[in-house]
């Protein structure tokens, strides 16, 4: 449809183009001869042909010339030619236009195709580079669990070794977790490739914060006893989300910050007024909870209001120059080891926030650390929230 209208719109440049010229032209006829008159509308034709295209030019090409017999050859108001010379100047006038307005249009596809193979060379280095870091990561990080089980279960089958029940125990548990950690980093590149390819749509409904926050904690054990969230009464509005995308964010999110901190962790879950930037707030472990809004209870919110979950540890943070980089696919900043998976987390979480229509965006805790904020639309009020402790 883009070339179909630049057609249209060169058609209509070539039919108004030409007599617009011819009368200027008029205007100075006794002043410029026919080669410059001549010359004029060859740039007219090129400008047509540079802008619009081969066909409008030709249909320039073949107006100008009509014009210009008509008006500046003599006899004048005619269509015949009666001197030599004009018949040699328009002939050369029709063939140099036919020729430039295919030059033109030449050189514009010629541009227009090398634009794309390096819109195209672009790609590839990008999917390359993608390629190599999967590759990289692959060649550690599923390996290594892998080979983790696989040495618990072949030791568990050989014959040779009179293992006790405890051994065997802490043998499966071994292989169990070496399996599970597998089963979560194949989950995560199969999550990116579908969220890269746009295959992965989220079903967005009327989800409670106060319901997701807990089942996320749960799916975080390495994090127990170190992360507190507690919602207060008629507080946080229910988010327009996937419930088990935004789940995964939230335990996502806890996880990267039990790995790389000691610090406890406090989650926080707000709805924020767009329109007046407001927000009715209840925060870890805070007693002191603030309702901002004139809606207090929650029980309406205009559109663009949105709900944020803030997940915030105490440790050493990072630069603030840093704060895009984290969301680089297979980095890991500040890894001192390679057990924290490919560094696929914060890029995934990122990508299932922005899938549901959100964002997810870093922050320095106020006194040292890192605040991840989680903000999602959000639909009408919850009910009475729960208090969960993890």
């Amino acid at each position: 449809m883009p070339d179909f209208g630049r057609q249209w719109r060169g058609l209509a440049a070539a039919l108004v183009v030409p007599p617009l010229l011819t009368a200027v032209l008029t205007t100075f006829n006794e002043r410029l001869n026919l080669s410059s008159q001549v010359l004029i509308y060859l740039v007219a034709l090129v400008a047509i042909a540079r802008v619009c295209g081969m066909v409008p030019a030709l249909v320039a090409a073949i107006w100008a010339a009509m014009l210009l017999d008509y008006y500046f050859i003599s006899p004048i108001h005619t269509f015949r030619i009666a001197v030599a010379n004009d018949v040699i100047a328009f002939l050369a006038f029709l063939i140099v236009a036919v020729t430039v307005a295919s030059v033109v249009e030449y050189s514009g596809k010629q541009f227009r195709r090398a634009t794309r193979a390096a819109a195209e060379a672009a790609q590839l280095e990008a999917a390359d580079r993608m390629r190599t870091a999967l590759l990289n990561a692959v060649s550690h990080d599923l390996r290594a669990p892998l080979a983790a089980a696989l040495a618990s279960v072949d030791t568990l089958r050989d014959p040779r070794f009179e293992l006790s029940e405890d051994e065997r125990g802490e043998l499966l548990g071994a292989a169990h977790t070496s399996l599970g950690r597998l089963s979560r980093l194949v989950e995560d590149l199969l999550d990116m490739s579908r969220l890269q390819s746009g295959a992965l749509k989220p079903r967005l409904e009327a989800v409670s914060v106060d319901e997701v926050i807990p089942r996320a904690l749960d799916d975080v054990p390495a994090a127990a006893g170190r992360v507190t969230y507690a919602a207060s009464p008629g507080g946080v509005p229910p988010a327009l989300a996937d419930g088990a995308l935004l789940e995964r964010v939230v335990a996502n999110l806890v996880g990267n910050a039990a790995k790389h901190t000691s610090s406890r962790i406090e989650l926080t879950a707000s709805g924020v007024h767009a329109g007046f930037g407001t927000a009715v707030s209840r925060k870890t472990g805070d007693t002191d909870a603030t309702d901002a809004t004139d809606d207090t209870d929650g029980s309406s919110r205009e559109p663009g209001d949105k709900v944020e979950i803030r997940v915030i540890d105490h440790g050493p943070g990072i630069p603030a120059t840093d704060h895009e980089r984290v969301f680089r696919p297979f980095q890991r900043l500040g890894d001192h080891d390679n057990t924290a998976g490919v560094g696929l987390g914060l890029a995934l979480a990122r990508g299932l926030v922005e899938a549901m229509g959100g964002e997810l965006r870093p922050e320095a805790t106020p006194g040292g650390g890192l605040t991840m904020v989680v903000a999602v639309p959000a639909r009408a009020a919850a009910g009475p929230a729960k208090e969960a402790v993890r």
